[in-house]
């Protein structure tokens, strides 16, 4: 089965990015807004039963996540991406360093550029206008997150959670 790590922000930031997505977003359906932190994997029951118990020792040592947006960007040019910025901070960089190493370990295929998306695969000429656009306006949220979701995907693509892991030294509910 394939999974994923994220972490969802507040419905505020979620309604804020929505607005966008629904129009900018082939992915807008399959799940809510968010900031990955860990690409798909795929693993087996026995797997993800051991790294559910290693999510939890993570979640307990992980303080709670500031998280501030800060402006609109994109990947161009190597890709047709467009994002709301989350400034990187030490809490988010250690997190998701842990969830690259140990029984998590594997080469990401990106650097870890905390964001969340709000559009993607836009032809050229219609991501340069709306990017073009969105440059212009001023976004400013900021709010600290208590918590991360390992997720599973669904045959239909859409992705939900499987288990949410509290932070900031909270007790599991």
């Amino acid at each position: 089965m394939k999974y994923g790590i994220a972490l969802f922000p507040s419905k505020r930031i979620q309604d804020f990015a929505n607005s966008y997505r629904k129009r900018y977003d082939s992915h807008y359906a399959l799940i809510p807004p968010h900031l990955t932190l860990k690409e798909p994997f795929e693993a087996d029951d026995q797997q993800i039963k051991e790294m559910v118990k290693e999510l939890r020792k993570i979640a307990a040592e992980t303080d709670l996540i500031p998280l501030k947006v800060t402006k609109f960007s994109s990947f161009y040019p190597a890709s047709n991406v467009i994002y709301l910025k989350v400034e990187p901070n030490e809490t988010l960089q250690r997190l998701y360093e842990r969830l690259h190493s140990g029984i998590f370990a594997d080469k990401p295929e990106y650097v870890f550029v905390p964001h969340i998306t709000i559009g993607r695969d836009l032809p050229s000429a219609e991501y340069a206008d709306v990017y073009g656009q969105l440059q212009m306006q001023k976004v400013h949220f900021e709010e600290t997150v208590d918590r991360f979701h390992l997720l599973y995907q669904l045959e239909n693509g859409s992705w939900t959670v499987y288990e949410t892991f509290l932070v900031g030294g909270k007790e599991q509910e």
